[in-house]
């Protein structure tokens, strides 16, 4: 206290006698500082999210509201600022420049251009901090988002204005399922906005060259708040990349955002809340930290006509530690978001990937989106692959097995191998259709495990080629008629026979 009473006697003197209680109220003085936190007094006015400027010209954000004190995050470098710097009031709360501007760009937490690509001169702004849309402004999700992942687009579908989690442990895929759902998006008219959170400025660096090489880049924008970036800078980037999501949204446009990943977001926001002296909770974080995230989450939407109609879809990723999906923070965003696709260890180190795990992978409200004929085709898809699993492991303890199980045994293989797919090569949804429905009925079943992927390839290139007319029907009906079920049963036993032939 004796430290205040000194500050507050040297705050009266340097005012020479003005009202000391209104000058308070725009101007304060950091009582300390450390790691990005200033703990500050005088500012007896200020407002939750409010932006000050320290003498140094960074900003800060009011988040700590005490009774004799304000707990500032900075924004920037703490070079210049030491106890007994001057804090202005800014009198408004964080805003980002956001626009079509920044389409192609690499951005840093605060929104600034840090590709070397030159200057940008947005003309909208738009609040960092923002209320999500309500019941009456959203309508139900009705459209897909095609990831162009087989195993997701078939069985765990994905629409537009949803929340769909990703999540497991490390080294399982789980960027690349998202990054994989960007590069489909070109031509669809969709705007992809990736946030990476404490990710290695090496990692970032590679996902932005592989989206500049699939000519990705058009229509996606990149926000880094790498892992030597403060966690002040690590907490604010994604809400940084749902404002800038949220003016394609408002603008009759659909926006996907991937935020890679929340757990380093919630470990960033553990250390800035201990900091502020907040008391900790389970596992040490605040009990604020599902607000932090429902809050966040929350602003993904489909809006409804009246509102402009646009979109924003969310894919949040948690990274959990060694299988634990009951911890703190995964059991907190599985609570809040529509569905969940897990990945699995084992699967991805026996090459099966992507390595979904489609037992428990869920969709809420994709299946509302996921077109007709897509969803009478691959609608027993995962029955197959539950009963395959099951009969697989039973397998492994019988010597004899009568034909029926051998040949489930067998289709279920042939399926695993069919839903195999390489990285950054998403499939359209009108040949997956085709793929599944030789899958499910049986047609793969004379052909050596060896020989489905020569089977896919081949499949393919007919729908590009000798069957374009077959291509463009199901893109346009989006429902299995007579004609159409017709002409593909057709095109499967050609392939077949011919891959039989050699």
């Amino acid at each position: 206290m004796d430290l205040v009473s000194d500050i507050l006697k040297k705050i009266e003197k340097d005012l020479d006698g003005k009202d000391l209680k209104q000058q308070f109220s725009k101007k304060g003085e950091i009582l300390e500082l450390k790691d990005g936190v200033a703990t500050v007094i005088g500012l007896d006015n200020a407002m939750f999210s409010e932006i000050v400027e320290f003498e140094n010209g960074v900003k800060g954000l009011v988040l700590d509201l005490s009774p004799d004190t304000v707990g500032i995050l900075v924004l920037g470098s703490q070079e210049g600022l030491w106890q007994g710097s001057v804090v202005k009031a800014m009198g408004k709360v964080l805003d980002v420049w956001v626009g079509e501007e920044y389409l192609g760009r690499v951005l840093d937490a605060l929104g600034n251009p840090i590709d070397d690509e030159g200057k940008i001169t947005p003309t909208a702004f738009s609040p960092v901090e923002k209320i999500a849309p309500g019941v009456i402004a959203r309508k139900s999700v009705n459209t897909p988002l095609e990831t162009g992942i087989k195993a997701i687009d078939t069985m765990v579908p994905i629409g537009r204005g949803q929340r769909e989690l990703i999540i497991w442990n490390r080294q399982t895929g789980k960027t690349t399922i998202a990054t994989d759902t960007i590069i489909h998006q070109k031509g669809k008219d969709v705007i992809c906005i990736y946030v990476a959170i404490g990710q290695k400025d090496s990692k970032v660096r590679r996902i932005v060259e592989m989206l500049k090489e699939k000519w990705a880049m058009d229509y996606t924008i990149v926000v880094n708040a790498p892992a030597n970036a403060p966690s002040v800078l690590q907490y604010i980037a994604p809400y940084v990349g749902c404002a800038l999501g949220e003016y394609f949204m408002e603008h009759g446009k659909d926006a996907l955002i991937i935020y890679d990943d929340l757990t380093k977001h919630a470990v960033a926001y553990r250390e800035v809340s201990l900091l502020l002296r907040r008391p900790p909770g389970r596992e040490a974080y605040p009990g604020d930290v599902f607000y932090l995230h429902s809050k966040l989450l929350e602003r993904a939407a489909r809006l409804s006509d009246e509102h402009g109609g646009g979109s924003l879809t969310a894919l949040p990723i948690i990274e959990t530690l060694d299988s634990d999906v009951s911890a703190y923070i995964p059991t907190n965003v599985i609570s809040i978001t529509d569905g969940q696709i897990f990945l699995e260890t084992d699967l991805f180190n026996s090459w099966i990937r992507p390595a979904i795990n489609v037992g428990l992978s869920v969709s809420r409200v994709g299946w509302s989106a996921q077109t007709k004929i897509m969803k009478k085709i691959a609608g027993k898809l995962r029955l197959e692959l539950a009963t395959f699993r099951e009969l697989a492991s039973f397998a492994q303890f019988a010597s004899d097995l009568d034909i029926s199980t051998q040949n489930k045994i067998e289709k279920g293989k042939r399926l695993v191998e069919m839903l195999k797919q390489s990285n950054n090569s998403p499939i359209p949804f009108n040949k997956q259709v085709v793929l599944v429905y030789a899958g499910i009925n049986w047609y793969m079943d004379t052909l050596p495990l060896d020989k489905i992927l020569e089977f896919e390839k081949n499949l393919y290139n007919k729908l590009d080629t000798t069957h374009k007319k077959l291509n463009q029907n199901i893109i346009k009906k989006q429902s299995l008629d007579d004609e159409i079920e017709l002409w593909i049963k057709e095109l499967i036993t050609i392939v077949v026979e011919e891959i039989e032939v050699k």
